[in-house]
């Protein structure tokens, strides 16, 4: 795990400083997607992979001032990215792999979850973790705001059967840790997968 860590924290090192600059125009695409999350005011989310924390601020305004906002990040450099932007003023940011949080079992009613599963070195340990710190009941949203076909293109390839994205692929993948997939949506502008954690 620890090889599978260092590779995914240099991959984001590299991108932190410009990471931002590189995808300018998602913010509105974020705040689509928390919304269909279907947050209250007053509830408890992480934005699983927060990176430079661009869900943070629509997170925020979805649960209010009464609610708990946070950010977790394998990677330093995209952390320092988020308190640079000034997005630590929405949540409260945590260096922290997914696979382990340090965060009590049932303590949140969703996750938000951006561009996390592709580098995921073992999805299925991950996504356990991630249900097995929000409520049964609480959701979960797995986010690209471009679909796989666009981000194929983007990386100059093809899209493969055994991307973990594909809807054959991902409902299992989900149901074997815990979630009960409950929209899947694959457009050239977004993908949005939603989850309910099991009871």
């Amino acid at each position: 795990m620890s090889d599978d860590r260092t590779h995914v924290q240099e991959f984001f090192t590299a991108r932190a400083a410009d990471w931002d600059s590189r995808f300018p125009d998602d913010g509105p695409a974020y705040a689509a997607a928390v919304a269909e999350l279907g947050l209250r005011e007053g509830d408890r989310v992480l934005d699983a992979g927060c990176g430079t924390g661009r869900a943070l601020p629509p997170l925020r305004a979805a649960v209010g001032a009464s609610g708990v906002v946070l950010g977790a990040d394998l990677t330093p450099a995209m952390l320092r990215a988020a308190v640079r932007a000034g997005r630590d003023r929405a949540g409260r940011l945590l260096l922290a792999d997914v696979a382990a949080l340090p965060l009590r079992s049932a303590s949140l009613h969703a996750v938000f979850a951006a561009g996390l599963i592709a580098h995921l070195p073992h999805p299925t340990a991950a996504l356990r973790e991630l249900a097995r710190v929000v409520r049964p009941g609480g959701r979960l949203a797995l986010f690209h705001p471009i679909g796989r076909a666009a981000l194929a293109a983007r990386q100059g390839r093809r899209i493969t059967p055994d991307d973990l994205r594909a809807e054959p692929r991902l409902r299992p993948l989900l149901a074997g840790a815990g979630w009960t997939m409950t929209s899947y949506v694959d457009e050239d502008d977004r993908f949005l997968a939603l989850a309910v954690r099991d009871d």
